[in-house]
């Protein structure tokens, strides 16, 4: 499909990697967004919230082009789980995420002619046990530091602990690619 001109606003090398993946071809442009919300906001919501106001930043200056923004959250127990602020942190969440079951959710807006256009797509991932030296050596590899909830499911602690997961693998990574395909043909007709 030949669709308008893409911009993806987001630094996340996975989701730059899942849209080449994906044949698709955009540019990437970035703008600092606030990310804050309400508290009284489901997890579904925040998700798509954040999405659209990092759409928003872009309204006036994308005539002719789609932008496509996303926020992916951890969430367990009802309760979202950010990036770590530091080692301790991370050892921290990846404790609470421990042999338990816990949600992915990611919102994804598209921005086309001052419209927008916004979805989520949830995935529930199940971790074995972790021993602490497994938490400990993925940290030291720095990875867990840039990532919600404190992991990535294509790295070591992802290939090593996750047991199943319910739903869109490219949604854990960060970018639930099937449904954005089927949403910017929707878009394109």
């Amino acid at each position: 499909m030949n669709f308008p001109p893409l911009i993806l606003a987001s630094k996340s090398p996975r989701r730059q990697e899942l849209l080449s993946l994906l044949g698709l071809n955009f540019r990437v442009v970035l703008k600092e967004v606030d990310e804050s919300y309400s508290e009284e906001l489901t997890p579904e919501e925040v998700a798509v919230y954040i999405a659209e106001k990092k759409a928003k930043a872009f309204d006036e200056d994308t005539m002719g082009e789609v932008v496509i923004t996303a926020d992916t959250l951890v969430v367990i127990d009802g309760q979202i789980l950010g990036k770590p602020d530091d080692a301790a942190h991370a050892f921290e969440i990846l404790s609470q995420l421990s042999g338990r079951k816990h949600e992915v959710i990611t919102g994804v807006c598209l921005l086309k002619d001052h419209q927008l256009h916004s979805f989520y797509e949830k995935s529930e991932v199940y971790f074995k046990p972790l021993t602490p030296e497994q938490i400990q050596h993925y940290i030291a590899t720095g990875q867990p530091m840039d990532k919600a909830g404190a992991y990535g499911i294509q790295e070591w602690i992802g290939l090593l602990g996750i047991e199943k997961i319910v739903g869109s693998y490219t949604n854990v990574v960060g970018l639930p690619t099937h449904r954005l395909y089927e949403e910017l043909v929707k878009l394109h007709r």
